[in-house]
């Protein structure tokens, strides 16, 4: 199953947290701003931060506009948000819930959803039912956590 991979990091977290997803599955790993090879995959995760007050990074802001015009029929599709569960506790990993919002009726298949346990937030657009929409990544407040993470998730989705 070819595999793909495409983030928006600002400060270079996100796309980390990518690249070893990536190295994991034997991906492509690609800037959200590639989006448009996006049909090119059959397995496609898509990878985020979530800024201010819940907003959606800012490569994603044209790569959605792009991402809405594809077929992701038959595709499953994962997400990765990173984000600050301290300091944005009430809008954390909102950035993932913005890109599901967008292809969740495009026929996919959504894997990958992750437990709430362990995290401490007031608040997420992309929590529900004690799950996450896909992995989530804490870098700022629970660092020690990430390889452990990255490593069981990858394990799920194969």
């Amino acid at each position: 199953m070819k595999t793909g991979i495409f983030y928006g990091s600002t400060t270079g977290t996100t796309e980390g947290v990518a690249q070893k997803v990536g190295a994991l599955l034997g991906a492509d790993v690609m800037s959200a701003t590639e989006i448009d090879k996006v049909e090119d995959y059959d397995f496609v995760i898509f990878a985020t931060s979530t800024w201010g007050m819940g907003d959606l990074q800012d490569d994603w802001m044209g790569a959605l506009d792009t991402l809405a015009t594809k077929n992701l029929s038959g595709k499953k599709v994962a997400l990765i948000g990173v984000g600050d569960q301290a300091s944005f506790g009430d809008t954390f990993v909102d950035g993932i819930a913005t890109i599901y919002e967008e292809i969740k009726d495009k026929g996919i298949t959504l894997v990958g959803k992750t437990s709430t346990d362990g995290y401490d937030f007031s608040g997420s657009r992309s929590a529900e039912d004690g799950e996450f929409l896909g992995l989530v990544i804490d870098e700022n407040n629970q660092s020690d956590l990430t390889e452990e993470r990255i490593n069981a998730w990858v394990e799920k989705v194969k």
